[in-house]
């Protein structure tokens, strides 16, 4: 039977990794695969997270099962993290991750209305178009990237979602766009939410990266905007970045709802669509987030080592940004050190970022970087294996 099985579609992603893995040299760089790494080139435990996990150790006394929509303190921090508030409209899931939140939102989507139709950014995080395609649901994508300017092409991306409909829902990164670097302004997010009440479509908000922008409540401006004024909203969040769990696996589907009333039922089905799709998500990190979010003092030292690590992400921008204007001599990849979050485009061809590979330099094809990747040492073997590669 199992001899009959075609052959999986090859991850772009986990063929870089093992690359990578399979090359010698001491000098190269990783800068395909999104983690945070420090500039030793690790990516630790945070501060943070250790003492958490070393006071539920010591008072853990069960291992038995939760609840079906997770650790509730969890859920409600995750809302007031995102959302800065916890309301009766608001319900929520626990979700391995923010993959799971995601593929939890999906299937609420298609319960709630079995016509409807998924919208993502072109570029978006592949996973989209991946995991709404596996599901067999129409999707497509909207303009969002000009390659030219290097920016948002909102026009483009407004046209589009004003031509939408009360069938449509829209993936929105939430900030620090994956894999563009590119994000909304607020007054963009004004219109967009503007867009949503006029037509009728419903918001996705995909979450990943706050705090890692320009800080955990600048991240969330528009978000919470959108909160503020739509009637009903959805938002995938994850702990895997900006807390460092990525192999732990604790992400939150949160629901907006139109009333109190409609609270019960979504909730409700979102206990089902987990018992279908895993059951019970991991407790150990989503317990390690919530003792982090409702302990001042753990809260105090996580958001200051977040701080650290968006900081060094800036900074890297600004490092590469000058290291490529002058090996280059041209001014043409100031949007780095503009744009952010971990990755941005560097707008190299598919040959100059096999050419910078034979240097050492792994990137995806389409030339994503994780700017997270890099160490202040390698900015400018970086920028001269760029110039060398006629980027």
């Amino acid at each position: 039977m199992f001899s009959a099985l075609p052959e999986p579609k090859a991850d772009a992603i986990i063929a870089l990794i093992q690359a990578f893995a399979e090359d010698p040299r001491d000098s190269k760089v990783d800068l395909g695969v999104g983690v945070y790494k420090d500039d030793a080139g690790k990516t630790p435990v945070m501060r943070a997270v250790k003492e958490a996990e070393r006071r539920l150790l010591a008072a853990q006394d069960s291992k038995s099962y939760t609840k079906l929509t997770g650790n509730p303190d969890f859920v409600a921090g995750m809302q007031r993290l995102a959302l800065g508030k916890v309301s009766d409209r608001l319900t929520g899931a626990q979700a391995p991750g923010g993959t799971g939140a995601l593929r939890v939102l999906f299937e609420l989507t298609m319960r709630a209305n079995p016509d409807a139709r998924f919208w993502y950014s072109a570029p978006s995080w592949p996973n989209h178009q991946a995991m709404l395609a596996n599901m067999k649901v129409p999707h497509q994508s909207y303009p969002y990237f000009d390659a030219e300017t290097l920016g948002v092409d909102f026009d483009a991306m407004i046209a589009t979602l004003d031509g939408l409909d009360a069938n449509d829902v829209v993936i929105l990164h939430g900030c620090c766009h994956n894999p563009t670097g590119a994000n909304l302004t607020q007054a963009q997010w004004e219109r967009v939410t503007q867009s949503a009440l006029d037509n009728g479509w419903m918001p996705l908000v995909d979450f990943a990266y706050q705090g890692l922008g320009d800080g955990l409540e600048e991240d969330a401006q528009g978000v919470r905007y959108m909160a503020s004024k739509m009637p009903r909203m959805m938002v995938a969040t994850s702990c895997s970045k900006n807390f460092g769990l990525y192999r732990d696996r604790a992400g939150c589907a949160i629901v907006q709802c139109e009333s109190a009333a409609e609270v019960p039922l979504v909730t409700a089905t979102l206990s089902s669509v987990n018992r279908l799709l895993y059951s019970f998500a991991p407790d150990h990190p989503a317990a390690v987030v919530a003792e982090i979010l409702t302990d001042p003092e753990l809260r105090a030292d996580w958001e200051a080592e977040l701080a650290e690590m968006r900081d060094r992400i800036n900074g890297l921008r600004t490092g590469l940004a000058e290291a490529l204007r002058q090996e280059t001599n041209s001014n043409r990849f100031d949007f780095i050190a503009e744009h952010r979050g971990m990755f941005s485009r560097l707008g190299a061809t598919p040959e100059q970022v096999a050419a910078m590979r034979e240097g050492g330099i792994y990137m995806v094809g389409d030339s994503r970087m994780n700017i997270a990747g890099l160490t202040t040492d390698k900015l400018r073997d970086f920028a001269r294996a760029a110039a060398a590669a006629g980027v």
